[in-house]
């Protein structure tokens, strides 16, 4: 057997008005090179400035994952030569990053792993490629575009670890407004280094690196198949090269592209063109405030001091949008437990039903709450609760307005609904003769007649106990003639 080693090197572009080191737009079109300047070109007589806004969300990140940060920052030439890089080096950062020495927090099968971060740093991103039989097309909208790159140490054994990871990164990132992570618009993508050793083996085995992964069910089927590829060549007596290898989609298979090269190579050096940038501890600490409690921490929160599962919590968590909302329905007097329950279910069942954003939806959280606590109160039966909240959606109408109007608020007063049931009874002889028989089925039977003839609007537990002791009275009369 073999033990498994992997190391992610995870790009995101981070959300910012214009690109890294020009002023030209950072914004995602479908029209070629159409937000490009000449710096993005790397035309003669152009020179880099530093985004302020880049360095700030890329610092945010770094603190979020707990990273080390340089009392200032230098950016480095990484050289090499490729069609989609126009200067022919690209503009990163390695001899003081924004942050080292960080980690992570996942869950996985039900447990924590901590995930230790080597180092997070900012760079340009390249332009992107598209090619044809005969020749290939260069779209220079992306070349610029500020992007972190956040590098893990080689301490993760399974493929399940690492979309854990994965997804938990993507959250933290989405929580602190830094970029959208959107795979489908290549907005975060990942790099993921793979190598096998023997168990009694004190150094790793030759690492191969999969370029350019962006879908987290891709990383996974990547590993699985490179741990079946690898393991057949060393049980074979092979040796396993070092290179960089392709992910296919079309065949769940990885590709040989070229032979890896290792860092010197690159023949980093400080770029002359930008200064070094002092980082004062005022600035870190005003970063640090912005940071919002991150999943992890609500998800400890939820199951601690609100007392939910751990699904619950989860569920609640693995939206920045959603916790937000649910929050909002707790700081308005509403249980925890009963916000989650209304949570899950009516809002996300909506939100899923109707494909839609929580930010185009209609009730809002003082609504939720508003609808929980009338139910909670028992002055509203719960079916007939979402059924006025579908109505609310439906129409766009508050759901109190609707209750006014329609005179919908639950009956719990027990003179109005003795009087209901005793007219139930009268009406339903049939029943009453049953249950001096002995069939107790027909008090269902009037629960439900009493609660359409009040439009659903009696007190459905109420309504039991008042036709209980009404049948039992009668039966005692009966009994007595």
């Amino acid at each position: 057997m073999y033990k498994v080693v992997i190391g992610l090197e995870v790009h995101c572009e981070l959300k910012t008005k214009s690109k890294n080191f020009s002023a030209a737009k950072n914004s995602f079109s479908t029209v070629a090179n159409e937000n490009v300047l000449p710096g993005d070109l790397a035309l003669p007589g152009t020179l880099p400035v530093v985004n302020k806004e880049a360095v700030h969300k890329a610092l945010k990140t770094a603190l979020a994952l707990d990273c080390i940060t340089p009392n200032e920052l230098l950016f480095d030439r990484k050289n090499y030569f490729y069609p989609d890089l126009a200067k022919g080096y690209q503009i990163t950062q390695l001899t003081k990053p924004m942050g080292i020495n960080g980690h992570l927090n996942v869950y996985v099968n039900e447990e924590i792993k901590k995930i230790d971060i080597h180092q997070i740093h900012l760079e340009e991103d390249t332009a992107s490629m598209e090619h044809f039989p005969n020749f290939s097309l260069i779209n220079y909208n992306r070349s610029g575009i500020p992007l972190i790159e956040i590098v893990t140490e080689p301490c993760i054994y399974s493929a399940d670890e690492a979309v854990a990871f994965l997804e938990t990164l993507r959250n933290l990132i989405i929580y602190c407004g830094v970029s959208d992570a959107d795979s489908k618009k290549g907005q975060m993508r990942c790099d993921v280094n793979i190598s096998l050793m023997k168990e009694t083996d004190l150094e790793l085995g030759t690492k191969i690196e999969m370029k350019n992964i962006n879908k987290f069910s891709a990383v996974r089927s990547s590993i699985e198949y490179e741990i079946k590829r690898q393991t057949k060549i060393l049980e074979t007596g092979g040796e396993i090269k070092q290179e960089t290898r392709r992910y296919s989609e079309e065949d769940d298979k990885t590709y040989s592209m070229r032979e890896k090269v290792d860092a010197v190579d690159y023949k980093y050096f400080i770029d002359p063109n930008l200064p070094p940038i002092h980082i004062t501890k005022e600035y870190i600490n005003q970063i640090k405030k912005e940071i919002p409690m991150l999943q992890n921490e609500r998800i400890e929160k939820y199951i601690t001091e609100y007392e939910l599962s751990e699904y619950d919590a989860k569920v609640l968590s693995r939206h920045r949008e959603i916790s937000d909302y649910y929050n909002e329905v707790i700081e308005y007097g509403v249980d925890p437990k009963l916000a989650a329950n209304w949570v899950t279910t009516v809002v996300l069942g909506s939100l899923n039903k109707l494909n839609m954003e929580l930010k185009d939806f209609f009730i809002t959280s003082k609504m939720l709450s508003d609808i929980v606590k009338l139910v909670n109160e028992k002055k509203l039966s719960q079916n007939h609760a979402k059924k006025i909240l579908h109505q609310s959606m439906s129409e766009k109408i508050d759901p109190l307005t609707i209750i006014k109007e329609q005179n919908l608020q639950q009956i719990d007063d027990i003179g109005q609904l003795k009087e209901v049931v005793n007219e139930v009874i009268n009406e339903n002889n049939d029943a009453l003769m049953q249950f001096f028989e002995g069939k107790n089925f027909v008090i269902n039977f009037l629960v439900g007649k009493v609660m359409a003839k009040t439009n659903r609007q009696a007190n459905p537990e109420t309504s039991l106990k008042l036709i209980t002791e009404e049948l039992e009275k009668r039966r005692q009369e009966y009994e007595t003639k």
